[in-house]
């Protein structure tokens, strides 16, 4: 799919490299790692399905890992990486890890030595001939369709006896939807 055309508006799109330099030097230690993620956040849908596209995000890092030996930083790791899912679930849980859950549990530091993010967002991008055709423009739908996650409903567990949901919980729920629905939307109306 094209993420730019020639007539019409042309969408938001950026690409961006980093290079970070470590005290490595030329052979940095640890085991190579490529971490990528990417985020769809619409589909779109042009006048033609050669000018279709996706909003979307992305990001790649480049760089080295080695094991996390010391306990407290293993630890301040692994609360992070929780409350990253759900914050304030750290606290809100049996901590701290037996000995037998951290022995189970490996944390890697990752020295980043470079990275790249992508993003597209915006409308459709037509071919003029496309554009100028009322045959076209009045017949075939173009726009965004947003995409985003949307978390559901606590279900508790079956042994769980707590009454209600707590509301660090509830918020998240709330909260996360709200804002994914309004980044999607906001990708589709991009500039």
């Amino acid at each position: 799919m094209n993420l730019a055309r020639e007539a019409g508006e042309t969408p938001t799109t950026a690409t961006t490299t980093t290079t970070t330099t470590t005290e490595d030097g030329p052979s940095p230690k640890g085991l190579p790692v490529t971490i990528a993620a990417s985020h769809v956040d619409g589909f779109v849908l042009a006048l033609t399905p050669n000018a279709h596209s996706y909003n979307y995000r992305s990001a790649t890092l480049f760089g080295h890992a080695t094991v996390v030996t010391d306990p407290e930083e293993k630890l301040y790791a692994m609360e992070l990486m929780t409350n990253g899912v759900v914050p304030g679930r750290w606290r809100n849980s049996r901590v701290p890890p037996s000995g037998k859950e951290l022995a189970s549990t490996a944390v890697l530091r990752v020295r980043v030595r470079s990275g790249s993010a992508k993003l597209r967002a915006g409308s459709c991008s037509d071919d003029a001939c496309d554009l100028e055709d009322e045959g076209v423009v009045g017949r075939v739908w173009a726009g965004v369709v947003p995409v985003y996650q949307v978390v559901g409903e606590p279900v508790a567990a079956p042994y769980n006896r707590v009454a209600e949901v707590p509301e660090y919980v509830g918020e998240f729920v709330e909260e996360g939807n709200k804002v994914a629905k309004e980044r999607a939307v906001e990708a589709a109306r991009a500039k």
